[in-house]
């Protein structure tokens, strides 16, 4: 990951609030035998409010008919787990949405995938995973009980993206975002994939803009956290860039080229290397993850590429400038504005490779 986001407070965290309520408060509580109803919400009124409308009112949308069925059936399955069973599924729970620690592969955090969960839970595990697969979608979330409570997640979007104003996208640094004035918005990833994690679904701090190539093309439902496998053949976590990271990350790349021209330059004849080695773990996920070497070297021998040392060919002949204060110049540019970050790079490698200096009519 290029640069982390900002992460920027909004109303819509409340219904990741009333999850949490609905957990600790009612499902977790409810092996002591109270009936299901209305009433185990009280100590969070809105959400009580929003439990009696979607149980008792007549006009009900199904949608959340489903929403007060699925709460109430989950209820009824922690109903029969030990204080033992409650313990680990608080500690499974807690984990799950500490994503930052997920992210830095702490092993004092326990982290629960579906598949991980006791074959004798299996019906729990059932009901969990329809639930809060479901649970982040327009079809609940839109119902004006919740939305009126909760906000609109193109809000969110648009104050996210008016905060977070790079317009680019962090994960690959290439493609650009949607901006707050477009009509449009980019989807949201699930970091965690929340067809593998129970649990987080809605928390925010999981939901992360993308582009439609980084989520939809490459990351897809990948496993960040989990894809390595020991000795045994059983996947091991791993670190990975957490993508709202308070501490500034700086990725250092650099390019070394075999052809002394652009032309027919192919993936074979490119070698990229990332730094710093303390980063070295979540460097590797982050590739891994997002196809990062691919999608540079084909980037790399496309006409951008090409157009970058056109450039240098041009300001040389009018302007006289050298081969290093064109480098010098790329490098005072915002890293991530047009590429340049990868700009910087190839150039760079085109210049030690020695083309640079067969296009320089003057020099020093």
């Amino acid at each position: 990951m290029l640069f982390a986001y900002i992460y920027v407070p909004h109303q819509m965290e409340k219904m990741q609030e009333f999850i949490d309520f609905v957990f600790y408060e009612v499902w977790c509580k409810a092996p002591i035998g109270l009936e299901f109803h209305p009433d185990l919400f009280k100590g969070k009124p809105e959400l009580q409010g929003i439990m009696s409308e979607f149980g008792f009112a007549a006009q009900a949308p199904e949608r959340g008919k489903e929403f007060y069925k699925d709460v109430k059936g989950i209820y009824v399955l922690f109903s029969s787990l030990s204080a033992q069973d409650i313990g680990q599924f608080k500690r499974w729970y807690q984990g799950n949405n500490n994503i930052e620690s997920v992210c830095a592969n702490d092993p004092a955090t326990q982290v629960v995938r579906y598949s991980d969960i006791p074959v004798t839970h299996k019906k729990l595990v059932e009901r969990l995973r329809a639930f809060f697969k479901d649970l982040y979608s327009k079809s609940l979330l839109g119902l004006a009980a919740i939305k009126d409570k909760i906000g609109d997640i193109d809000d969110h979007y648009k104050t996210f993206v008016a905060t977070n104003n790079k317009k680019k996208c962090p994960f690959c640094g290439v493609n650009d975002l949607l901006g707050e004035y477009a009509s449009k918005r980019e989807a949201y990833d699930h970091y965690l994939p929340k067809a593998l994690y129970p649990f987080n679904s809605i928390n925010f701090r999981n939901l992360v803009p993308s582009c439609h190539h980084c989520n939809s093309s490459y990351k897809t439902s990948k496993d960040p956290a989990h894809p390595i496998k020991d000795p045994a053949g059983a996947l091991q976590r791993r670190k990975v860039f957490y993508p709202y990271a308070m501490q500034a990350q700086s990725i250092e790349i650099s390019v070394e080229i075999a052809r002394t021209d652009v032309d027919g330059l192919c993936p074979e004849d490119i070698d990229l290397q990332f730094g710093p080695a303390a980063l070295n773990e979540e460097i590797l996920t982050w590739r891994d993850v997002y196809g990062i070497d691919e999608r540079y070297k084909d980037k790399l021998c496309g006409p951008d590429a090409k157009d970058w040392i056109e450039q240098f060919r041009i300001l040389n002949r009018r302007s006289k400038i050298t081969a290093d204060e064109y480098l010098e110049d790329i490098d005072t540019l915002d890293k991530f504005a047009n590429s340049n970050f990868l700009k910087s790079a190839f150039v760079r490698a085109c210049k030690n490779k020695g083309l640079l200096q067969t296009l320089e009519k003057y020099k020093n």
